[in-house]
């Protein structure tokens, strides 16, 4: 089955840009946005958000709406996540894997375990014709975990792996066969919380020895209410154990804080990390607390990564 069009905004960016919020690129034009996804694709920037495409213009700093992917819903989705509303997709991923453009996404309903992992693909963004390559993981009530937020990671060998999860035991991970991107083998726990259980949208990227867990951990989607926060820890394997700063179990602290926001920008989160840069959204307090998308370069200082 081929699709042209999914219910997910692109925003597309051509040209490195930096400016005072949190270190962020500059950002102009539809920047609207929950729980991004970014990448580049030659000269342009796509931002895969919760319910909306996004790209930025030729070389440019302005981010206009792009088409969607899916204009009709996949038949397993209504028999798999009945209470799943229209074309609503949540917490997109994208990720490039030998030689083609995987789109993992998740349908749900707010606040339950009825949900599911379904998976796009793509020659590349800018050629479309999206291929339907069905449901790849599920959960239902009484499961340890909820079956959202997806990150395709790539190990230092190749291999594929998926992180995910949301609330309830926290955040797994699970290798995946490279030939059908489906689970293969046992789900690891990567973290947790035992203050709360309010941790969700893992990002999981390589750098110098370790492989580094972001988080979002709190409340969102309360606007300028929202109390979300990005949190980090770190491992060896990418399936852990990960630890954070103090070397405290990433399983009870979560990990440590990354970005707590400012006065402007409230509550970040729903993080993704591509290369050198992290993509997340805040609520803008100047704006109504609009949800919007900023991105950053993402540096590094004494083994931990930083603004």
């Amino acid at each position: 089955m081929f699709i042209n069009k999914l219910k997910l905004s692109v925003f597309i960016f051509g040209t490195y840009f930096t400016g005072k919020a949190l270190g962020a690129w500059k950002m102009g034009g539809d920047i609207s946005c929950h729980d991004p996804t970014i990448i580049q694709e030659s000269d342009r920037w796509y931002a895969f958000c919760t319910g909306e495409v996004l790209t930025t213009e030729n070389g440019g700093d302005t981010w206009v709406r792009a088409p969607q992917v899916f204009l009709n819903k996949p038949s397993w989705w209504g028999s798999t996540v009945p209470g799943q509303s229209g074309l609503d997709v949540w917490a997109p991923d994208l990720e490039v894997f030998n030689g083609r453009t995987y789109l993992f996404y998740s349908i749900s309903t707010f606040g339950k375990q009825n949900s599911a992992i379904g998976l796009a693909s793509a020659a590349s963004i800018g050629a479309g014709s999206w291929k339907d390559e069905g449901v790849v993981l599920t959960s239902k009530e009484g499961d340890a975990y909820n079956a959202i937020d997806p990150n395709l990671v790539i190990d230092q060998s190749g291999k594929p792996w998926l992180a995910f999860g949301s609330f309830w035991t926290g955040l797994k991970i699970v290798a995946l066969n490279p030939s059908t991107m489906r689970p293969t083998g046992d789900i690891y726990s990567i973290a947790a919380r035992s203050s709360s259980s309010a941790i969700e949208a893992p990002t999981i990227t390589y750098h110098d020895g370790y492989y580094y867990l972001f988080a979002s951990i709190d409340k969102c989607c309360s606007g300028v209410a929202s109390t979300y926060k990005i949190v980090v820890s770190r491992s060896k394997n990418i399936n852990g154990p990960y630890v954070d700063k103090d070397g405290n179990s990433a399983m009870e602290t979560g990990g440590s804080l990354f970005d707590t926001g400012n006065e402007r920008w409230i509550g970040p989160g729903g993080e993704d990390v591509s290369g050198s840069v992290i993509a997340r959204h805040a609520y803008d307090a100047e704006d109504n607390g609009v949800s919007k998308l900023l991105v950053s370069p993402l540096r590094w200082s004494n083994g931990w990564p930083t603004y």
